[in-house]
């Protein structure tokens, strides 16, 4: 599988489409990460229009397997974050095939 694109890669885009300097584009960057990340820890949800949404959910606790041994686990409840891919963008990637 083909290596994506890194964050210097991406700077360097986004500073030559937007005509930015690569360290303006950079900040840019850096300040939606940050905003996505203190959003999805405020509120719950924060979504980047056309690409998904950053969402925390809850799990319960349950019941596990240990795959070495077979044994049962307890596994305790805790907060993650799923990432939801926006119709517009998941539609454009991986077309419905008819």
């Amino acid at each position: 599988m083909a290596k994506g694109m890194t964050k210097t890669q991406l700077v360097r885009a986004m500073a030559e489409k937007l005509e930015l300097t690569n360290k303006q584009a950079a900040a840019a960057l850096e300040f939606l990460a940050e905003t996505a990340v203190k959003e999805t820890k405020k509120n719950g949800e924060f979504t980047i229009p056309g690409v998904g949404k950053l969402v925390k959910a809850e799990r319960k606790a349950r019941i596990g397997r240990n795959p070495q041994t077979g044994e049962a686990i307890k596994i305790k409840a805790k907060t993650v974050v799923k990432f939801r891919v926006a119709k517009v963008a998941k539609d454009t990637i991986a077309p419905v095939k008819k």
